[in-house]
C-alpha cells in the first residue's frame, strides 16, 4: 500500500487519480488502479518521445541539407561555377535595375529576392516568390504607348467608318478626347459609359476609339463578378493567388495606357460574403485615386491614371448609385428597320461574303428582303441575331457553291422562308379600332422600346381593385394613383359614384411572365380605368406614354427614342408624351419624325380629352340606364383650368 502511494505522489498523474488512489483502502484494487495509470502514462511517454525524435530527425535533416548546400557552394566558388539559385536570383536582380522600377517597386522586389537567395528551389515557397518577382518585372510600370496622338479628324474617320448612325455617342467621344488632347499633363476626367441594349455597337465603340488613339485596346467582362478580390487581387498567403482583373490586363497589353474597356458593368454583384466588388471598382475608375492603386496582390502602388476607361451596361440603373456618379452616360439606342438595312449594305454583307468565301455574284440581297429578315427573324434593338440569320443564309450558299453549284442566288422571302423556316415574329401591327378599356402604352426596356397594351375590366363587385402582370411596387402603386385621379374626376367623366362602389376594377398588363415596373405607363393606365368605368373607347390609333401625379400632372419620362421607334414598328404614327420630353424629338432619326405626328400634354385632363372618345350609342343602351349620366355622355370637356385637380 505505501508503494503504492509513493508511485502515485512522485509520478505526473492528475488530482483526481491520485486522490482515487488514496481512497481505494483494498491493497489489491489500489495496486490494479496504479496498474492501469501507468500504463496509460507509459503509453504517452513513448508517444511523446516519438514526436521529439521526429522533430529531431527534421531538424537534423535540414541542418544537413543547409550544411551540404553551403559546403556546395564553397565548392562552386573554389572551381568557379555558380549556383542555380544563386544564379537566377543575380539575373533577377540585374533585371530589377533595367527594368527602371519605381522606387518603392525596387526595394521590394530586391527584398524578395534576397528572400529566395534563402529558400531551396524545391520548396513551395520558393515558387510564390519567384512568381511574385514575375509579376514585378513583367509590369509596365512606365511604358507607354509609342503613338499616342489624339487626331480629331482622325477619330471621326475612324467612328464613320465602323459605325453608321450614332451621332449623338460619336460627338460625344471626339469632345472627350479634345478635352484629354488639350489636358495632356492632367488625364482626368469622368469615364465614359456607353448605355444601351445589346448588338448595338457599344464594344466596337471603344475599339474604334482605340484604333483612332493609336492604343491597345483590352475588354474586361465583369459581369457576374461578385468577389472583391477578381478587382483587387488575391493576398499572397492564399494558395494559387493572383492579381486582379485590372492588373492582369496591363500586363498583357504591355503599355501602362491602354484603352480599357470594362464590359457590363451593371451585371456586376455586390453585398456578397466576399466583399463588395462595386466598391473596388470606385477606386479603379475615380480619376482622383486611381494614381495609386494598390492590388492585394502586388501589396504596391500602380499609376491607372493614363488608362483610358471605357464602360459599358445595359441598364444604368442596375449600376449602384457611387459607381454611376463617378460615369457620363452616353446612351445608345436601337435601331430602326431602315438604318439596319444600310448597316447591312455598308458593313455587314461585304464581312460577310468575305468570312464565307463568296462574293456578291455569288448572292444578292435586296432592301425588301434585308427588312423582311430584320423584322420577321430577329426583331431586337440590335444587330446580332438579324446578322446570325443572314449569315445562316450565306452558308446555304457557301455549301452549294463548294459542291459546285455555280450562279447567282437571288434572295427572295420564299428564299428566305426555306432557309430559315416559319418566321418567329408575326406582323407587328397595332390594333387600331377604337376599345373601351385598352390603351396601346409604350415601353423601354434593356433590349429596346416595345408596345405595351394595357387592359382594364369592370364587373359587378364591391368596389376592390386588383392589378395583374407581374408588376414591380412602382407600377402598383402607378395603378392605385391613377384610381384615385379618375375617382376624382367621376363628375367631369360622366362616372356615377355608385360604380365605384357596386364595380369590382380588374387592370391587367399582358405578358405576364415578363416582370414590369417604372412609372411611365401612368397616363395610359388612368385612360384605361377612365375609359371601362366611363363606357367611352379610346383611340387606338396612337401610343402614349408619361407619369402621372394625384393632381393629374403628366411629368416627363425617359427612353423617348426607344418608345417612338416602337410605336413606329407597329405601324402607329401618332404618339402622346409629356410636354417636358418635346425637346427629345431631337433624338429621332428624320425619316421617322417625317412620317409620325406627335402630341404633347401637361395635364391627365388634356389626355382624357384626346384619347377618350364619345360613347357609342348601342354600348351605352347596354350598360347604363337611359337617363343616367354615362348613357347622356358626349365628347369630353376641354380641361378645366379651375379644377382642383389642375392646380
Amino acid at each position: 500500500g505505501r508503494f503504492a502511494d509513493l508511485a502515485a505522489t512522485n509520478l505526473n498523474f492528475r488530482i483526481a487519480d491520485r486522490n482515487e488512489v488514496l481512497q481505494r483502502l483494498d491493497i489489491g484494487q489500489r495496486l490494479r488502479f496504479l496498474l492501469t495509470r501507468l500504463e496509460r502514462e507509459g503509453a504517452r511517454a513513448r508517444v511523446v518521445d516519438d514526436v521529439r525524435k521526429q522533430t529531431e530527425i527534421k531538424i537534423e535533416q535540414h541542418q544537413r541539407d543547409f550544411y551540404l548546400r553551403q559546403q556546395l557552394r564553397a565548392i562552386q566558388s573554389e572551381l568557379g561555377e555558380t549556383d542555380p539559385g544563386e544564379k537566377e536570383a543575380v539575373g533577377i536582380l540585374k533585371k530589377i535595375d533595367d527594368a527602371n522600377l519605381p522606387e518603392r517597386a525596387a526595394r521590394e522586389a530586391k527584398r524578395e529576392t534576397e528572400r529566395l537567395r534563402q529558400l531551396s528551389p524545391a520548396s513551395s515557397e520558393y515558387q510564390v516568390v519567384r512568381t511574385y518577382l514575375d509579376w514585378v518585372l513583367s509590369l509596365p510600370w512606365h511604358k507607354r504607348s509609342s503613338t499616342d496622338v489624339i487626331e480629331l479628324k482622325k477619330v471621326e474617320e475612324a467612328l464613320d467608318a465602323r459605325h453608321y448612325g450614332l451621332n449623338e455617342a460619336k460627338e460625344r467621344i471626339v469632345e472627350y478626347l479634345a478635352v484629354r488632347k488639350l489636358r495632356k499633363g492632367d488625364p482626368r476626367g469622368p469615364i465614359l459609359c456607353f448605355a444601351g441594349p445589346p448588338g448595338t455597337g457599344k464594344t466596337s465603340l471603344g475599339e474604334a476609339i482605340a484604333d483612332a488613339i493609336g492604343r491597345q485596346f483590352y475588354r474586361i467582362s465583369v459581369g457576374g463578378v461578385r468577389d472583391e478580390a477578381e478587382i483587387r487581387g488575391h493576398r499572397r498567403t492564399y494558395v494559387g493567388s493572383l492579381p486582379g482583373l485590372i492588373i492582369q490586363a496591363l500586363r498583357r497589353v504591355e503599355v501602362n495606357d491602354p484603352v480599357l474597356m470594362i464590359d457590363e458593368i451593371d451585371k456586376m454583384t455586390s453585398g456578397g460574403p466576399s466583399g463588395d466588388p462595386t466598391a473596388a471598382m470606385l477606386e479603379v475608375l475615380d480619376p482622383s485615386q486611381n494614381k495609386d492603386f494598390v492590388d492585394h496582390y502586388l501589396n504596391l502602388p500602380f499609376d491607372l491614371s493614363h488608362v483610358l476607361f471605357i464602360c459599358t451596361a445595359n441598364n444604368v440603373f442596375d449600376i449602384p448609385a457611387p459607381l454611376r456618379d463617378r460615369l457620363e452616360i452616353i446612351r445608345i439606342s436601337g435601331y430602326t428597320i431602315e438604318e439596319k438595312v444600310e448597316i447591312a449594305w455598308r458593313y455587314m454583307l461585304p464581312r460577310l461574303l468575305e468570312d464565307h468565301g463568296i462574293t456578291d455574284k455569288d448572292i444578292q440581297f435586296t432592301d425588301e428582303v434585308l427588312a423582311h429578315i430584320a423584322s420577321r427573324y430577329s426583331r431586337e434593338a440590335g444587330l446580332r441575331n438579324f446578322e446570325r440569320n443572314v449569315a445562316a443564309i450565306m452558308r446555304k450558299r457557301a455549301r452549294a457553291k463548294a459542291d459546285g453549284k455555280e450562279g447567282a442566288w437571288i434572295i427572295d422571302p420564299e428564299k428566305v422562308l426555306d432557309i430559315l423556316g416559319i418566321p418567329r415574329y408575326a406582323v407587328e401591327a397595332a390594333e387600331m379600332e377604337p376599345e373601351i378599356g385598352a390603351v396601346t402604352g409604350l415601353a423601354w426596356t434593356a433590349n429596346g422600346g416595345d408596345l405595351m397594351v394595357i387592359e382594364a375590366l369592370r364587373m359587378p363587385g364591391s368596389g376592390k381593385l386588383t392589378v395583374t402582370g407581374q408588376l414591380g411596387d412602382v407600377m402598383r402603386e402607378s395603378v392605385d394613383a391613377a384610381y384615385s385621379y379618375v375617382r376624382s374626376r367621376a363628375a367631369q367623366l360622366h362616372i356615377e359614384l355608385q360604380e365605384f362602389r357596386d364595380s369590382d376594377l380588374h387592370v391587367h398588363f399582358p405578358a405576364g411572365a415578363i416582370p414590369k415596373d417604372g412609372p411611365s405607363a401612368g397616363a395610359a393606365v388612368t385612360l384605361a380605368i377612365a375609359s371601362v368605368l366611363s363606357r367611352r373607347p379610346v383611340r387606338r390609333d396612337l401610343a402614349m406614354t408619361g407619369e402621372v401625379t394625384l393632381r393629374g400632372r403628366v411629368l416627363e419620362i425617359g427612353g423617348v427614342k426607344e418608345k417612338v421607334l416602337a410605336a413606329y414598328r407597329a405601324g402607329l404614327r401618332e404618339v402622346l408624351m409629356p410636354k417636358a420630353n418635346e425637346k427629345d424629338l431631337r433624338d429621332i432619326p428624320d425619316e421617322v419624325k417625317k412620317s409620325m405626328a406627335f402630341t404633347f400634354a401637361s395635364t391627365m385632363d388634356e389626355v382624357l380629352h384626346i384619347a377618350l372618345m364619345p360613347a357609342p350609342s348601342a354600348a351605352l343602351a347596354d350598360a347604363a340606364p337611359a337617363d343616367s349620366p354615362a348613357a347622356r355622355a358626349a365628347d369630353p370637356p376641354p380641361p378645366d383650368a379651375d379644377s382642383p385637380a389642375v392646380s
